[in-house]
């Protein structure tokens, strides 16, 4: 997160008091642009304004004055083509040195944050919230060569590359790329304190887990073995799905959503939070210790207050980006490259499908009762929940005992994957298991001869089917960040268009955990029920990623709002889209579930990724029916870094769309009744 925070903390400047723009006058920009047309020719008369006027846009007192300014773009504008690609190799090759090794020492330091190395000491919080490249920006327009790089590769808007994206080449596109580096200016300070605040949010996310041993239902019933400690979200909604189909399996998922509801509303006694000493019925909501009724203070709105700050650390820099002037539109615009209305309206089409209710009848009927508000994470139409958690957990506990064992196993996934021999240890050479501190996450190279990290929890028994699910879609996460690292053309274009199309991967490798495990699933109507499976997955995440929207958007109209109103309106807000779109499908009202998931908190307006992903990946996996798995999504990802709907135009030759998920969802329907 580091790192993608640092790279996306650009945008234009507007003239504002304390921030660049404004210093450059109207007629030395005009005059400027005249002379180097003078000197050069009208050929690149649309690239000279571009880049003569973003570097006014961030030129200060400090860079010098309008002759110097004048002096500057005469002497750097390179008009000759050749010499331009030379620049444009030079520029290439630098970055990618530099961003890869700020991207080691954060890997370095993030480690005891990150890898399950036992207990944090102070200091490690304040190593890993350091930033290796806080000062790359500053540094870059000091030696100007931030200025070189705008002058000569400017900056294009998303429009700009939709509209003219089509009719570029590989080449151009680079170029375009190279445009997005420096579109702002954001000061050292104010990118460390981002990254300062991320690293604590983080932190409390990672640390926050719940004693499952510790907890009693109404009639003192312990429900869950000793010694299980389940982090908040993740680990808490996996455990609703792994109990669908299980004997003794409701009463569990009924006390993980009171759980969940505590957390939400912050009334959950501080004191049981990774907590092994004492036990708590979340229903009632009492608290013992040996035996003896204990009072206590609930938890102070913390959660709250690390969304709160994350909101203020990013808003800090809205005066630095004009082009996307708050961090809504950094996030979708910039970072997704898809607007936030855009996302919004795809997801509300989804979620207001009437297809929804007859999913919703049909797992209400497999069910025997009537839906629960849980029953969003509903877990049965998937092969795996005819097989008994504990004998995954064994099987996978004997295969993986750590993460040496996943490591070495690496080419042999990739090969029921899909690869040939030679080319899965290629891709598995370049990835490296870790055993994670959290629920798990993939970190990315940033430099070809660098490796990816795949990182998922390995208690000391073993990894159990929950790390092991989690690896396999990091697995795919790693597969993209190999591919679009070091099989594409150029690095200015290595990655993926937003974090939905590695998402999508991702999901594509984790649905195929259970045949990489042989187990070969003999049940009649699999397809149809993998596809509502999908469906109601992403109908899932699409409520969430809304309540997400509108709390961002809420904090943006009352930036002075104080945790406990937050608290409140972030409550307000998961029941009105609740109510409006899964009330009428689970007949219950005014419940906030919606708004437990943890990214809300840690990984800010990152979740509309994911029912993204969702959606390429059901495209995507449309596409390739009868074709080779890892020979297509190689081709797919070596496309790199176009926008969101070029890409999808390479890889299946249609935009992004809930058409094709509506459509197999109707026929699953037809032929399941």
């Amino acid at each position: 997160m580091a790192i993608i925070l640092a790279l996306t903390a650009c945008g234009d400047h507007a003239p504002r008091t304390g921030t660049p723009g404004g210093f450059i006058s109207d007629a030395t920009i005009n005059s400027v642009i005249d002379e180097l047309t003078g000197k050069h020719g009208d050929a690149q008369l649309a690239r000279m304004k571009k880049g003569v006027s973003q570097v006014a846009a961030l030129w200060t007192p400090a860079d010098g004055n309008q002759e110097a300014f004048r002096n500057f773009c005469l002497e750097q504008f390179v008009n000759d083509a050749g010499a331009r690609q030379k620049l444009f190799e030079a520029l290439s090759r630098n970055f990618e040195a530099l961003w890869r090794h700020s991207n080691q020492i954060s890997v370095e330091l993030n480690k005891p944050l990150h890898l399950d190395w036992g207990p944090l000491q102070p200091v490690d919080l304040i190593f890993a919230s350091y930033s290796a490249g806080a000062h790359f920006y500053d540094d870059f327009f000091n030696n100007k060569i931030a200025f070189i790089t705008i002058l000569n590769f400017p900056f294009y808007s998303l429009e700009e590359k939709a509209d003219m994206g089509q009719n570029w080449t590989r080449t151009e596109w680079a170029w375009a790329r190279m445009g997005d580096v420096f579109i702002s200016r954001v000061p050292a300070a104010v990118s460390q304190e981002i990254s300062r605040i991320s690293t604590e949010s983080d932190s409390y996310i990672s640390d926050y887990n719940i004693r499952m041993d510790q907890l009693r239902d109404n009639d003192g019933n312990k429900l869950f073995p000793d010694g299980m400690s389940l982090i908040t979200h993740w680990g808490l909604r996996d455990e609703i799905k792994s109990n669908y189909g299980m004997e003794g399996g409701l009463p569990k998922k009924e006390i993980i959503y009171q759980v969940m509801l505590r957390i939400i509303n912050q009334d959950i006694p501080h004191k049981v939070i990774n907590n092994p000493d004492v036990q708590w019925n979340p229903y009632q909501n009492i608290v013992w210790q040996n035996g003896q009724e204990q009072s206590f203070d609930r938890e102070p709105d913390t959660r709250y207050e690390q969304l709160l700050n994350n909101f203020r650390a990013h808003k800090a820099s809205d005066i630095y980006h004009p082009n996307y002037p708050t961090y809504n539109e950094r996030a979708f615009d910039q970072g997704l490259e898809l607007s936030m209305d855009e996302v919004e309206a795809l997801f509300t089409e989804l979620v207001s499908s009437p297809l929804l209710k007859d999913v919703g009848a049909l797992i209400s009927q497999r069910l025997g009762r009537d839906l629960r508000p849980y029953d969003i994470w509903y877990d049965g139409f998937k092969a795996r929940s005819s097989i008994s958690e504990d004998y995954l957990d064994a099987l996978t506990r004997r295969l993986y005992p750590n993460a040496e064992a996943m490591d070495r196993d690496l080419p042999n996934i990739l090969v029921k994957l899909g690869y040939d021999r030679q080319r899965a240890e290629y891709i598995a050479d370049k990835i490296v298991v870790e055993a994670s501190r959290g629920a798990g996450h993939a970190w990315p190279a940033m430099m070809r001869s660098q490796q990816s990290r795949l990182r998922t929890r390995i208690p000391a028994d073993g990894m159990d089917y929950k790390g092991y699910n989690i690896a396999i879609h990091e697995l795919g996460h790693n597969v993209e960040q190999t591919v679009a690292l070091y099989d594409v053309d150029y690095y200015m274009m290595q990655g993926v268009p937003n974090t939905a199309f590695t998402e999508a991967l991702a999901f594509m490798y984790q649905t195929r955990d259970l045949e990489l495990l042989g187990i070969d699933i003999d049940e009649p109507d699999v397809e149809y029920l993998n596809t509502l499976d999908k469906f109601w997955g992403t109908y899932e995440i699409m409520g969430v990623s809304l309540v997400d929207m509108a709390v961002w958007r809420w904090m943006y109209a009352n930036p002075n709002a104080t945790p406990a109103q937050l608290r409140d309106e972030t409550v307000r807000i998961a029941k009105e889209v609740w109510n409006n779109y899964f009330a009428p499908v689970f007949g219950v009202e005014d419940q906030p579930i919606l708004a437990i998931y943890s990214h809300m908190i840690a990984y800010p307006l990152y979740l509309s990724a994911y029912p993204l992903g969702r959606l390429i990946e059901f495209q995507i996996e449309q596409f390739i029916k009868g074709k080779n798995l890892a020979h297509e999504t190689d081709r797919m990802f070596k496309a790199g870094r176009l926008t969101p709907q070029e890409w999808m135009q390479h890889a299946v030759g249609q935009p992004i769309s809930n058409e094709p998920m509506f459509n197999a969802v109707a026929e699953a329907l037809k032929n399941l009744k």
